[in-house]
């Protein structure tokens, strides 16, 4: 159990932002072989109205949906039905013959992406960005947006094989960016299993482990447990997000055309502790296999090269990081910006979700919030220095 000074100190980080609006509310869970040693609710899931946190809220997970789109691709590979080196354009024909952007012109790849070049984001595709590849990128996101609600939506495997015609923005395995990968992993799933991307996860993930409020929508018996999702004004006051995101009906009140493996998944913060205890069970979760303890020491392994690895060590609050299969990995602690163990692994959202699995201490920490353009942002890695200067 946690001291009191521990509880404390966690307590008044949180209202310190509560009282400064720089969220409406937040629950956190840490598990540690296996038994529940902390949770902790604090402020509201629906400001206006007046609805807590609750244990049982629902949340956007946005890229903390990652990691289980790359958990279905370990499945299939373990069953032998692709090889990581398989070329995209083997299950999405939108990526034959593709291109490069370099330095405004285009040229052909020296080689095609494979799915290990997605699964590491060392492919070369984008989210957004000032090049060509990025400004196509974000045009096809605006298409996706318009035609959310419409009778016509884009489908994930449309969507990720128009997406496959945009220039790359380097050449695939040559450097690290954060993009689209996971959604084109989606689209593979897909074609792969014969299923709806979302049926494959349920079927195979998602049932097994129980985990009965993790999904690409809410159903309308459930909605009033989804959280509001906000930002902050200029004026330092909470605004309501009611705008679709990345492909991703805010409102969560139907079943999606483009299932985003990227970023559309909601759950709640037990649900998704079942995903990551089944992971730290060495893919069993009690009597449930999900994977074999050899795909899953793949899973959770670094696999960066140095250059690539330079890039992504670029990014704030990740160095001392490296990355594989969707996932951070803690390779150097001391060089990092936030206390860790060697090992440790996980991702988080847009909305400031956050996932960490530490091996070592056979432990989960969880965080759940809906807060626009969060991610890992000051107040998780304060939580996070609180809490793991005691349990690690």
């Amino acid at each position: 159990m946690l001291t009191n000074k521990t509880r404390d100190d966690m307590d008044r980080t949180m209202q310190d932002a509560l009282k400064g609006k720089e969220l409406a509310g937040a629950n956190l869970l840490v598990l540690k072989d296996g038994a529940e040693v902390f949770y902790y609710e604090k402020g509201f899931s629906n400001v206006e109205a007046g609805n807590p946190i609750r244990r049982d809220t629902i949340f956007r997970l946005y890229s903390m949906s990652k990691p289980v789109t790359a958990a279905a691709v370990m499945i299939l590979m373990e069953r032998g039905l692709i090889d990581l080196f398989d070329p995209v354009s083997k299950y999405l024909p939108g990526f034959r013959a593709q291109t490069v952007d370099v330095a405004g012109k285009t040229e052909p790849v020296r080689r095609e992406i494979c799915l290990k070049d997605l699964l590491d984001m060392t492919s070369g595709l984008l989210y957004d960005g000032e090049n060509r590849t990025g400004k196509e990128t974000a045009a096809l996101f605006e298409t996706l947006k318009q035609r959310l609600l419409g009778e016509k939506p884009l489908t994930t495997v449309e969507a990720m094989n128009t997406l496959g015609g945009i220039p790359l923005a380097f050449h695939p395995g040559e450097s690290w960016a954060y993009g689209t990968s996971a959604d084109v992993l989606g689209a593979v799933v897909e074609v792969v299993s014969g299923k709806r991307f979302g049926a494959f996860l349920s079927n195979e993930i998602f049932s097994p482990l129980g985990m009965e409020d993790t999904g690409f929508f809410v159903p309308s018996e459930k909605r009033d447990r989804l959280a509001t999702a906000y930002g902050v004004t200029e004026d330092k006051e909470l605004e309501a997000f009611r705008g679709n995101h990345l492909g991703i009906i805010n409102a969560m009140d139907r079943d999606p055309a483009f299932e985003s493996g990227g970023a559309g998944l909601v759950s709640t913060i037990d649900d998704y502790s079942k995903f990551a205890g089944m992971l730290l069970g060495q893919g069993s979760l009690g009597s449930r296999k999900i994977l074999e303890p050899a795909t899953v020491k793949y899973f959770t392994s670094p696999e960066l090269t140095e250059k690539a690895r330079g890039s992504f060590a670029s990014w704030l609050g990740l160095s001392g990081h490296s990355y594989g299969n969707l996932m951070r990995v803690a390779v150097t602690p001391g060089a990092a910006g936030l206390l860790t163990s060697p090992g440790e692994y996980g991702w988080d959202g847009w909305l400031g979700c956050h996932f960490a699995n530490f091996p070592t201490e056979n432990m989960t920490l969880l965080m759940m919030m809906q807060k626009k353009d969060a991610g890992t942002w000051s107040l998780t890695r304060k939580l996070r220095n609180v809490l793991l200067a005691e349990l690690l």
